[in-house]
């Protein structure tokens, strides 16, 4: 083992500046056995390294090789198995667990020791020794820099002991001093030996002074003993005289003992009568309060409101162990159940009348709020009731069942009330929408039947439900249905005696003014009453059912609260706003389907209500959810909003849908198409709408489909047009989109903007190029013969010599192409293209100036070719590029 412990050291740990301090012969446990060895080693560099490193035989021949290498800090356990008898196996934690089998007990045990001193001396980590014998563990040693390893044990460590740095300090001076000690190693022996010797005596002589010393401090030592031994004595003389006195003392502090006994009962039994007489007893006023109190007027609810306050407080006192067993107890809890149960009885049944009488006074003033469109204000009759506040959270506390059927009630009576409210307020709404009021005739019964003003407004537009009042929606896009549009407005014309657009902006903006007031209307109703519900039945403090689903709590009535109360106490309970959510959901439950009913109404008026209607739906629901997300207001408004948006995007279905359908005239030229138009009107309408709107997103995305439809749509009419050129068709409706969106500046429109500005320009230059074609058909025919020359090798200055292109042949071309002929040409085409644009995108000019260029480029190319190929003979055109603009320009005007 020595032989192959000097082998690692030279071989593997040397070149990596480590010393090996130990070694183990190793397999692992449970598997083949190939041999290993374990080495604890440490670094030779500062600040010291220990690792336990594991060494491998090499396959391909006989020496060693480093395999793995793990930092002794990381090392949590060693456990060896048995502390008594001998076993080779043992276990290392690190990362995980390594069990190994060492090839000797003795082995494993050195290893183990070893492993314990370099953890004593370098880390004084704490790791666990499981299963070793105590002998193994030596006592912790000092980590010195000049100690071994552990107590002595040179070998373990080294042969030789490393020097600190004030050992070499010392010997690096004691060298400077005698310069010869490299040379003349015996003298400088002798010298330290004779420094030796000096030391020694010295140190004898110090040893032989300090005896002295050492006698006097025994001496005195002897003294202190003496007197240490007269102090006990007489401590324990007094311990005896206070014996005496202690045994007197306790007899006197047991009778004292007594004595306070008895007046500290006297005293409970005084605070125990007093505590009753005073936490037990009713006020006659407050009893006579309790019992005839005056429920209507405000100094009689005080004063109940008093009087009920402090009988709870006797009830709800906590008594002490044992006076409920005093029959005065029970006689007066028994008064107080009875004044409890007679009060609440009666205060239920006045806020009873209450809840009928308010359900009574209020059907008179039905009648001149729904013609106002507005909604009564309840707030005199919730202020009226906010007197009895402090009442409903006495009977809540004291008798639930009774408060549980005042909360029935009052939702049973307002839900009615507010049932009538808020139907007759719908109506008018749908009357003034409809605008079917007759001047001078006031209602005299109000409200109609929701059944009339669906009659009446099916009559005005129509049994099949479609647009019939807006001239600007997307309906128009078939030009087939132009017929049906006119008829409509006329018959709306005849209703006002207004022009169609007219009509429509008079439309909308009633409709959008009608449709913000009743949403105005219906938020501070909504809003007061829940915070007169919170206030009056005191729910702040008060939580709601737990285990039930939203459209469970909000079918909940008071018999399901009752059942859920059977104790007298809320049981399973999650919030109070659910209860209040609860409420409101009872009493105003007709608000929603009214509201859907108004928008059903809104959006078969006209289509485009939708987008007011979005607009002004959302902006409430976002005022709603930032007051309280949870509210019923906030749920509702945003549950009618879900319909809305439906409504919205079925408006845009419908309009990409009929664009689709379109279909054009197949005698007259095609012209900026309809719902190019339209989409012009629509996004000028929307962009005034949405402005600043919280549902941007919406329209946006809407934007982006209806652009894409009509992208489509203008497409598939151009490639269907049979009198108007394709190319004719594209480039006006593109030009007319881009000019739109020019002027809109839709942002989420800017890739479609491009697009649309883009396909106008390759239909412009198609349209110019292939109506224009070759306007000096003959000299282009020659001249692409030229080009042909050329292209097949022969040089343009010698293609005058070809017998069909030499100069006489150009000359005759060119003649063939007067000034005259050439303008007659261009008329000719002027009025051509004339007959293909329309006049209401003017776009004519544009046209000509183009074709006026492509003209001139072809002029350019030709007299380059003469210029090239017949050089010097002086052929040139019968007219020239100023002669074409001439020409150009008097065309233009002439028309």
């Amino acid at each position: 083992m020595t032989a192959i412990k000097h082998a690692l050291q030279r071989d593997i740990f040397t070149p990596n500046d480590e010393r090996l301090l130990s070694i183990v012969n190793v397999c692992k446990a449970g598997k083949k056995k190939r041999n290993c060895f374990l080495c604890a080693t440490v670094t030779t560099e500062r600040p010291v390294q220990v690792n336990v490193v594991k060494v491998k035989k090499s396959d391909k021949g006989d020496f060693y090789k480093r395999q793995t290498a793990w930092a002794l800090r990381d090392l949590a356990v060693v456990d060896a198995k048995d502390a008594v008898k001998e076993n080779p196996e043992f276990d290392l934690h690190f990362d995980k667990a390594y069990k190994w089998v060492a090839s000797s007990t003795v082995e494993k045990n050195t290893f183990i020791s070893c492993i314990w001193k370099l953890n004593q001396r370098y880390l004084r980590k704490k790791i666990d020794f499981i299963n070793v014998s105590s002998q193994l563990l030596e006592e912790s040693v000092p980590s010195g820099e000049n100690q071994s390893v552990a107590g002595g044990d040179e070998e373990a460590v080294d042969e030789y002991q490393e020097l600190n740095a004030r050992e070499e300090q010392d010997i690096e001076i004691m060298m400077e001093g005698c310069e010869y000690a490299i040379s003349n190693a015996e003298a400088f022996a002798e010298k330290l030996s004779r420094e030796l010797q000096v030391l020694d005596g010295a140190n004898i002589q110090s040893i032989m002074a300090s005896e002295k010393q050492v006698n006097i401090l025994m001496k005195l030592l002897d003294e202190a003993l003496k007197e240490v031994d007269q102090i006990e004595l007489k401590l324990s003389s007094y311990e005896e005289m206070l014996q005496s006195v202690k045994e007197q003392m306790d007899q006197i502090s047991e009778s004292n003992h007594l004595i306070h006994l008895s007046n500290t009962n006297n005293v409970k039994l005084l605070s125990e009568i007093e505590f009753l007489v005073n936490h037990m007893d009713l006020a006659k006023g407050h009893i006579k309060a309790l019992q005839e109190g005056d429920l209507t007027s405000s100094r009689g609810i005080e004063a109940c409101t008093n009087a009920a306050d402090a009988l709870l407080q006797c009830m709800n006192v906590a008594l002490r162990p044992g006076h409920d067993m005093l029959h005065a107890v029970k006689q007066q809890q028994q008064r107080f159940s009875d004044l409890r149960e007679q009060f609440a009885r009666r205060l239920a049944s006045h806020l009873n009348s209450v809840f009928v009488q308010q359900g009574h006074d209020q059907s008179s003033t039905l009648a001149q709020h729904s013609v106002e469109l507005t909604l009564p204000n309840h707030h005199p009759f919730h202020r009226d009731l906010l007197r009895y506040a402090k009442l409903m959270e006495w009977l809540k506390n004291t008798d639930y069942g009774k408060y549980e059927g005042l909360t029935k009630n009052y939702m049973d009576y307002l839900s009615r009330l507010y049932e009538r409210e808020i139907k007759d307020f719908f109506e008018v709404a749908k009357i003034k929408m409809t605008g079917t009021t007759r001047e001078g005739k006031k209602f005299a019964t109000l409200p109609r039947k929701e059944s009339a003003v669906k009659q009446e407004t099916e009559s005005l537009h129509g049994s099949s439900g479609k647009l019939t009042g807006s001239t600007s929606s997307l309906n128009k896009l078939s030009v087939q249905s132009s017929g049906n549009r006119r008829s409509q407005s006329s018959s709306l014309l005849d209703m006002g005696n207004m022009s169609a657009s007219d009509l429509d902006v008079a439309d909308r903006t009633k409709f959008d003014k009608i449709f913000e007031q009743v949403l105005s209307e219906l938020e501070p109703l909504c809003l007061a009453e829940q915070d007169f519900i919170s206030k009056f039945f005191k729910l702040q403090q008060h939580q709601s059912i737990s285990g039930t689903t939203t459209n469970e709590a909000e079918e909940m009535d008071g018999g399901t609260l009752s059942r859920l109360y059977a104790s007298g106490v809320p049981q399973t309970i999650s919030s109070e706003k659910d209860m209040i959510r609860q409420m409101m959901t009872k009493i105003f439950r007709c608000i929603e389907p009214e509201l859907n009913n108004l928008i059903a109404l809104g959006d078969k008026i006209d289509s485009f209500n939708s987008l007011y209607m979005l607009v002004k739906m959302s902006h409430h629901v976002w005022t709603a959810q930032n007051v309280d997300p949870a509210s019923f207001l906030s749920t509702t408004l945003g549950n009618v909003l879900v319909t809305v948006k439906r409504n919205f995007d079925k408006c845009i279905s419908n309009q990409m849908k009929q664009m689709d359908e379109v279909k054009i005239s197949k005698k007259s030229k095609v012209g900026i198409l309809p719902f190019v138009a339209e989409f012009e009107e629509f996004a000028a309408l929307a962009e005034s709408i949405f402005k600043n709107a919280e549902r941007r997103g919406d329209l946006d995305k809407a934007y982006i489909k209806l652009i894409r439809a009509v992208f489509v749509s203008v497409e598939k009419v151009a490639n269907e047009s049979q009198k108007t050129p394709r190319d004719v068709v594209m480039m006006e409706n593109f030009h007319h989109i881009f000019a739109t969106l020019s002027r809109l500046k839709i942002s989420c429109l800017e890739a479609e903007k491009k697009e649309a500005k883009q396909k106008y320009t390759d239909h412009l230059q198609s349209y110019v190029i292939y109506s224009l074609g070759q306007p000096l058909e003959k000299l282009n025919h020659f001249f692409e013969g030229v080009e042909a020359r050329v292209a097949q090798g022969i040089r343009e200055e010698e293609v005058s010599y070809q017998l069909a292109f030499n100069k006489q042949e150009l000359r005759k071309v060119i003649k063939e192409y007067p000034g005259k002929e050439v303008k007659k040409g261009l008329d000719n085409l002027y009025k051509k293209v004339d007959k293909h644009l329309c006049e209401e995108e003017n776009l004519l000019q544009v046209v000509w100036h183009s074709m006026q260029d492509e003209f001139i480029r072809q002029y350019k190319h030709f007299e380059g070719l003469i210029a090239r190929c017949y050089p010097g003979s002086g052929i040139t055109m019968e007219f020239t590029i100023q002669d074409i603009l001439d020409y150009c320009s008097s065309i233009a005007q002439s028309h």
